[in-house]
């Protein structure tokens, strides 16, 4: 019989040296599957290379408008920032004002820089030299309108009761009051009242301040006027106008439709500048308030003059005729400005069109 012949370990050890360990068939088919789909994904690409964006950071270096001397350095400035956005962080490296009070300029006697300035528009380099000012104690607008306008409608109350301090009380137990007196504290009453709720609810008065000395100017002219004229409307020997009721009734009548017209034009005014159309003239609608709008370029202006040449007639008194034509001066300058403005803006703006008063100025 034949043995059978069992491999050395030597030649075994070869074996496994030149054909390799033995697999099992269905290992053979697994690595075979593998081996095909290694093939079909083709070359393994390298994960992609992350770029990371450069942004280009300002430095705001702050001078002192009057010494020139270095007052800080603000750095890291995105270009995406305000100018109000560095007056904050200006701010926080000077504690000692507020970004109210502070007043910034590209040259010593330039023009000072809106809030809402972007800085890359100011930047010539990375590196923008900004001039300092302290622009003092500071008050937002809304503060400002509703001081003005609180203080006559307060003032000119005190003068209706006819207070034993400011006038003899006998006096005035004895005179009877003439009807145009209650009919022009109603009406005094009602502008500025009118001015109070427009502030508060109409007007979108802008976030800004002003310095505190503007405010006590308008207070001052807006105050001393009204306790001018309520002193001799209210007092006791006043006289009632030449025409009789005729003359207070006609000039009551206008007064009041001057206070609406101004109220409607106020409110178109709103209107547009919530459109986001600021730069084209506001157009006329079936209010026929505001058909004005096709004669003159600021008719608000027209009808507060007309509220106060209307009141002089009514009352008939010489501080009231004053106090008018001074607002008509002013308002007058405003209203050009206003009407240049249009001019620039507008390519289609009507050239026949006046600032205030229709075919005269």
């Amino acid at each position: 019989m034949f043995r059978r012949h069992k491999p050395s370990s030597s030649e075994h050890k070869r074996d496994l040296a030149i054909h390799g360990p033995a697999l099992p068939h269905n290992d053979t088919r697994s690595f075979f599957s593998l081996s095909q789909l290694v093939l079909s994904a083709g070359h393994l690409k390298p994960p992609p290379v992350l770029r990371h964006s450069k942004t280009t950071y300002f430095e705001v270096e702050i001078l002192d408008a009057h010494s020139k001397k270095q007052i800080c350095v603000v750095d890291k400035i995105p270009p995406s920032s305000t100018l109000l956005d560095v007056k904050h962080k200006f701010h926080k490296v000077c504690p000692q004002w507020s970004p109210s009070r502070i007043g910034l300029r590209l040259e010593r006697n330039g023009s000072y820089l809106r809030d809402s300035v972007n800085i890359k528009a100011l930047a010539a380099s990375s590196i923008i030299t900004l001039y300092f000012t302290d622009m003092g104690q500071q008050v937002t607008w809304t503060t400002v309108f509703l001081t003005e306008y609180t203080g006559p409608l307060l003032i000119y109350l005190l003068f209706y009761l006819r207070l034993s301090s400011i006038y003899d009380a006998k006096e005035s137990a004895r005179s009877l009051r003439h009807p145009v007196v209650h009919l022009a504290c109603f009406c005094h009453c009602l502008h500025y009242t009118r001015h109070l709720l427009e502030t508060l609810f109409v007007h979108k008065i802008s976030e800004g301040h002003t310095p505190l000395k503007n405010m006590i100017k308008g207070c001052t002219f807006y105050w001393g006027f009204t306790s001018w004229l309520a002193y001799y409307i209210n007092h006791p020997q006043y006289t009632p106008p030449s025409f009789g009721n005729k003359q207070v009734t006609i000039s009551a009548l206008v007064f009041l439709l001057c206070e609406a017209g101004n109220h409607f034009i106020n409110v178109a005014l709103v209107h547009q500048n919530q459109s986001g159309n600021k730069g084209s003239f506001p157009s006329p609608s079936i209010n026929p308030f505001t058909w004005l709008f096709l004669f003159v370029s600021c008719p608000n202006y027209t009808y507060e003059i007309g509220s106060w040449m209307s009141f002089t007639v009514m009352t008939q008194t010489l501080p009231v005729g004053v106090f008018a034509l001074l607002m008509a001066i002013q308002m007058a300058q405003w209203a050009r400005k206003k009407h240049q403005l249009y001019l620039k803006k507008c390519a289609t703006y009507r050239w026949r069109k006046r600032a205030m008063i229709p075919f005269i100025l």
